[in-house]
């Protein structure tokens, strides 16, 4: 069985518009908050995010996150004994990766003299951000991902690249390499004087072998998250079907570089590369549900609450193809996510996240809609958090 992961306690300082916010849910598997609108949910769950490797779930700018305040609050230095870093926003974190296992402090913070320069320490140790992989991995959904079916093919290469690397750390190391080759053979390709062929051909064969990786990656990963939709019944939450388009790009690295040099005209003519795994799409359907000619209907012809639920559906099965894969629960945030949601699968996505295992982290506007549910509840007003009563019973079984 894999082992379930818990964020015990979490402290923030500076960070948006807490000023000094700490919860200590322990090892509930709910952890709810609840509040109006702007009351400062959503950045508990971005605070959370960031003990994962990345930009967190907004992908903002670190100087964005300090910024709402950093001119208010007075220094709060770690050496005496405070939860920030002077000048700076800090997450503290205290997880437990491992039952039976002592917990890991985790700390991550910013400096007044580098905004957007993230440090971390693990168990007081200066540590690589890239270490954060090694102790959980996080999934999230938010609100602006609601649209993802009708959105431009960009953001659902985002959402699918989270997916996989939540499996394969390393999946972020070839897409950034992969970009500044495609930036670097853009300028030369665009510049005013001739493009050295050689250089040109350097800058492809890294194009290559790092684009070749990330489309084998995404292959595995919409591969894996198939079988695994296969294996869950039919309930509430309908079965997406999952595919991959390539972006006109072939298979295979000397098969990719040969191609980007067949392009180099049309991609000057372009300014940009017209082909490539930067430009594939994650394609999605309602299985159960068939469109004109009997094929299934695509995503994003479906209603917003089908593919509110389409979405849950993935998301909920990638978790469990973490656990497998990984021996570890994801934690699991879900901002706004009963929100399109009718009661009944409200309940059946309650039921299903108890099952899975993993700790998640709920928000929403109305404790009401988290009857029945047995949370670490905590009411969210001006960047203050204040534990209250659970809005509900321990759910059955």
């Amino acid at each position: 069985m894999p082992e379930s992961v818990h964020l015990l306690e979490i402290a923030l300082a500076r960070f948006r518009n807490h000023r000094e916010t700490r919860l200590a849910p322990g090892r509930a598997p709910f952890v709810l908050l609840t509040g109006p609108n702007g009351a400062g949910k959503t950045n508990i769950l971005e605070a959370v995010s960031l003990l994962a490797v990345g930009r967190g779930l907004r992908g903002a700018s670190l100087s964005q996150m300090a910024a709402q305040m950093a001119a208010q609050m007075p220094l709060q230095m770690e050496s005496a004994g405070g939860t920030g870093i002077a000048g700076g926003f800090s997450i503290r974190a205290r997880l437990e990766p491992d039952a039976g296992l002592p917990p890991v402090e985790l700390m991550t913070f910013t400096r007044p003299e580098a905004p957007d320069r993230r440090e971390l320490r693990v168990n007081g140790a200066r540590a690589s951000l890239s270490s954060l992989s090694d102790w959980c991995s996080i999934l999230w959904l938010t609100p602006a991902m609601d649209r993802l079916f009708a959105d431009a093919a960009s953001a659902r290469r985002r959402f699918l690249d989270r997916l996989v690397l939540a499996l394969n750390p390393g999946h972020a190391g070839h897409a950034s390499r992969y970009e500044a080759a495609m930036r670097a053979r853009t300028r030369l390709l665009v510049g005013d004087a001739p493009a050295d062929p050689a250089w040109l051909s350097a800058l492809e064969a890294q194009m290559a072998g790092h684009g070749a990786a990330l489309a084998e990656a995404r292959a595995s990963t919409v591969a894996a998250l198939s079988a695994t939709l296969a294996e869950v019944p039919e309930g509430a939450f309908p079965r997406p079907g999952l595919a991959m388009a390539t972006g006109g790009a072939p298979e295979g690295a000397d098969a990719l570089a040969a191609a980007l040099a067949a392009n180099r005209a049309a991609d000057r003519a372009a300014g940009r590369a017209t082909m490539g795994p930067h430009r594939a799409d994650l394609v999605v359907v309602h299985a159960g549900k068939p469109a004109g000619g009997g094929d299934a209907m695509p995503a994003a012809l479906a209603s917003t609450g089908e593919q509110k639920a389409l979405l849950l559906s993935i998301l909920l099965a990638h978790a469990r193809l973490v656990a497998v894969r990984t021996g570890r629960t994801p934690l699991l945030l879900l901002d706004e996510a009963v929100a399109h949601l009718d009661p009944g699968r409200r309940l059946a996505l309650f039921d299903r996240l108890a099952g899975l295992g993993c700790q998640s982290w709920l928000t929403g506007t109305e404790p009401a809609l988290f009857a029945g549910l047995d949370a670490a509840h905590h009411d969210v007003a001006d960047g203050v958090c204040t534990p209250v009563p659970s809005p509900g019973r321990p759910l059955a079984g």
